[in-house]
């Protein structure tokens, strides 16, 4: 059967390079403390006012030093970043702050300019090919907008990485997607092609593929991306049910604020190239919710912060986007007193 994917992607352990545009991002933190609540794995910094972690714990991911240079733009330099086992790390920012391009480094997709990063104790930036690869059947992946592809139903799409990468005969094969699509809530759906189904039904699916080998770190890309509201909840319910029904490590990159505080374990916040902190849940709502008054006494890193969880028209974010800057952005000037009083369109007569 012919494998066309639609214009979002595809998957598989070769196709790892179907996310979003880079952007920027850099260095944060170091190593944080965790604890367990529930059950669950919460992990943050002294903010967080969490238990120190258990000395022997070492992270999932750990990114040292990273920086990538595409041209003569750097978009990262020296990222420093952890993520602890069983947590689920949000990685949040503006458009363009570097949240895609951080998630592409971790998978591998291409190797950084300096610096080093470990995914499950291996440091993929010295690996060929084929060593990635076998460290990529341990991760999955959910792409923006699902990446199926549109010839094979959605057994089919899930079915494929099973096939590609295990020896397991069709019959068990058959078996284990209709398990996986029973935990997306997605079973009825297994014989349509992508084609018959919604949005919402397309990321499930996408989902259920990316579980097909049982990885030890998921990671979603703008997973509530053009999503209704509704469909949105469900998939963040999804994502937090999953991590506690399974255990797996989650990494996801986003910029709707209500999904990354119903899903976080812990947030790292990227602004023009820049990690400004990486805490707790906590320490970001705790922020978030303050009053003005005491916002005002505020770092402007914090503020900055405050201003992008609350989504307010202004505030340092804004601010930084002064008249001069605008004008060079547009005409290559080193600012307003530069420019000439012209009239936008001159009269011919």
């Amino acid at each position: 059967m012919a494998r066309d994917a639609d214009n979002t992607g595809d998957a598989g352990s070769s196709l790892f390079d179907e996310t979003e545009d880079a952007g920027r991002a850099s260095a944060g933190p170091g190593t944080p403390s965790a604890a367990r609540e529930g059950g669950d794995v919460r992990v943050g910094g002294p903010a967080g006012g969490l238990a120190p972690a258990v000395a022997s714990e070492k992270p999932v991911i750990s990114c040292r030093g990273v920086t990538k240079v595409f041209g003569t733009q750097r978009v990262l330099s020296g990222l420093d970043l952890d993520v602890m086992p069983g947590e689920t790390m949000v990685i949040m920012g503006g458009s363009g702050s570097g949240k895609s391009t951080t998630l592409r480094m971790m998978i591998g997709s291409f190797p950084p300019t300096e610096g080093t990063i470990e995914l499950l104790g291996a440091d993929i930036c010295s690996m060929d090919e084929d060593a990635l690869n076998d460290v990529r059947k341990k991760i999955g992946i959910l792409f923006q907008s699902g990446a199926l592809f549109n010839s094979m139903t959605v057994g089919e799409n899930v079915a494929l990485p099973l096939q590609e990468h295990t020896e397991l005969d069709p019959e068990t094969i058959d078996i284990m997607v209709k398990i996986k699509l029973e935990l997306v809530g997605l079973r009825e759906a297994e014989n349509k092609f992508p084609a018959q189904i919604s949005g919402g039904m397309k990321k499930r699916a996408g989902l259920a593929r990316a579980l097909a080998l049982d990885p030890q770190i998921l990671f979603y890309d703008e997973p509530s991306a053009g999503l209704d509201p509704v469909t949105s909840a469900q998939i963040d319910q999804l994502i937090v049910a999953l991590s506690k029904q399974l255990g797996v490590t989650s990494v996801v990159v986003t910029h709707e604020m209500d999904s990354a505080f119903t899903i976080a374990d812990r947030m790292a916040m990227l602004d023009k190239g820049k990690i400004l902190a990486v805490e707790s849940r906590q320490w970001y709502e705790n922020l978030r919710d303050e009053s003005d008054e005491q916002a005002g006494a505020r770092s402007e890193r914090e503020r900055l912060i405050r201003q992008f969880l609350r989504g307010d028209p202004e505030g340092p974010i804004t601010a930084r986007q002064s008249a001069d800057a605008y004008g060079e952005a547009l005409f290559g000037a080193a600012g307003s007193d530069t420019l000439l009083p012209t009239r936008s369109v001159e009269p011919t007569r």
